[in-house]
């Protein structure tokens, strides 16, 4: 055994999980498609078909209303609207899903990058009567932000345009030209009919000139993940394990979760924002000590050299550690209801650090109409998406959104009351210092 062969014997053999959103515009059918894809997998309880069958009754439908068994919320069924974001767990044989439904208003964007923002793929429905609209390319703009590896196009309601393949065709061609336009350049098309069943778990003999696979085939087959040999090591440090008791007295260990990369006994470290460098002596697991560990696995670190290392701390690999700066450049979704002004006093958490920060400048907002910036604001209302530039008061070793999302994104936070402001993508620093070195103020 080599240890440039862990990844592959060490990992379980358990089924994985695919997270990823959907997305699509009021009326689309998004909340009976999920509610298929539920009932089709046989993921949905006997006593919550129950519920469905018996609320469709009393409605005077003779089916089963399968979006119920997504729209949940009480103003959600007063309304006929999904106006938060429901998270759905279920499994099939080859694969565990985690489903964020996201809501469809324009008035809601927020609610979308918090759905999607962990998202593997999102999937987008259109309906094939009305072909990509607005919001499509909202939620489009906003899978591209995120930079969600994968966007699955379901256009829905095939049977109200007679299963029409060139109906299907003129809509993918021209998603697929946003979605060029915007860098997405992994797009897969489906056609379905979300309230008949045809092309969400069983293929349809409707469209038997549609040859690729259902939805639930896709979601399971898509590639996930990435291999942890090609991204550096990123791990943040939680907690730092210092035992008080007799034999132990002597152990200090680093404590998180690897967010990417894979790390190695004998690699040689750097811990931002000091700068000090070591060589990983030890990983310890909860299954004991270990020649290597990877993403997205909790470990704790011994390192060689005894250096000052706290919470909030960065161990990344010495020949590639991100740069730290105390002047951030980003992309942001404003999430609270109370604007962001420029010159605001903020506090600036980035996976387990935070700082105190404020906010230098605001300098532009994208018109979610059109997709162009905005120049110029001095305010982020709720929903608003825009530039802005974020001095820290002490440094921040991030990566490029782009790059590494974990590690290149961030949360604004009032400090006076601790809640959630803004979510932020950085660009990656323009720091001309040596990586790894803070830039002065």
């Amino acid at each position: 055994m080599t240890i440039d062969s862990a990844p592959a014997i060490h990992r379980a053999p358990a089924i994985d999980t695919l997270r990823f959103a959907t997305a699509g515009s009021v009326d689309d059918g998004k909340s009976t498609l999920v509610g298929r894809l539920l009932h089709d997998s046989k993921s949905v309880l006997a006593d919550q078909m129950e519920a469905v069958e018996h609320a469709s009754r009393s409605r005077g439908q003779d089916t089963p209303d399968l979006a119920l068994l997504t729209d949940g919320l009480r103003a959600e069924r007063e309304q006929g609207i999904t106006i938060d974001v429901a998270y759905r767990y279920f499994a099939t044989p080859r694969r565990r899903f985690i489903l964020a439904d996201t809501p469809g208003h324009v008035q809601y964007t927020r609610n979308m990058v918090t759905g999607a923002s962990t998202a593997d793929l999102a999937l987008v429905l259109v309906d094939a009567r009305h072909g990509v609209v607005e919001q499509t390319r909202r939620h489009l703009a906003v899978s591209a932000l995120l930079r969600i590896p994968r966007v699955t196009l379901v256009v829905n309601k095939m049977d109200m345009v007679g299963c029409s393949e060139q109906v299907f065709a003129d809509i993918v061609a021209e998603f697929a030209g946003c979605a060029s336009t915007l860098g997405v350049v992994r797009v897969t098309a489906v056609p379905v009919s979300a309230l008949d069943g045809d092309n969400v778990v069983r293929p349809s003999d409707r469209m038997d000139w549609y040859g690729g696979p259902t939805v639930l085939e896709h979601l399971e087959t898509v590639p996930i993940g990435v291999d942890p040999r090609t991204e550096p090591v990123r791990l943040p440090v939680q907690y730092v394990i210092r035992p008080q008791t007799a034999g132990h007295r002597d152990y200090r260990g680093y404590a998180g979760q690897l967010v990417s990369g894979l790390l190695r006994v004998g690699d040689p470290v750097t811990v931002l924002p000091s700068g000090r460098s070591s060589v990983v002596e030890a990983i310890d697991t909860p299954a004991g000590t270990v020649p290597a560990a990877w993403a997205p696995q909790s470990v704790t670190v011994r390192l060689a050299d005894d250096i000052d290392i706290a919470r909030g701390d960065l161990v990344a690999p010495a020949a590639a550690p991100p740069r730290t700066t105390r002047l951030i450049h980003a992309t942001v979704c404003h999430l609270a209801e109370r604007p962001l002004r420029a010159g605001q006093r903020v506090l600036l958490k980035h996976t387990t650090r935070t700082v105190r920060a404020r906010v230098e400048e605001i300098g532009s907002r994208l018109d979610l109409r059109d997709l162009t910036e905005r120049p110029g604001p001095w305010t982020l209302d709720a929903n608003d998406i825009g530039r802005i530039v974020v001095r820290t008061a002490e440094p921040v070793a991030l990566d490029g959104y782009a790059e590494l999302r974990r590690t290149g994104s961030f949360l604004l936070i009032d400090p006076d009351d601790g809640s959630t402001l803004t979510a932020g993508m950085a660009d990656a620093p323009e720091d001309p210092a040596a990586p790894g070195r803070a830039e002065g103020v």
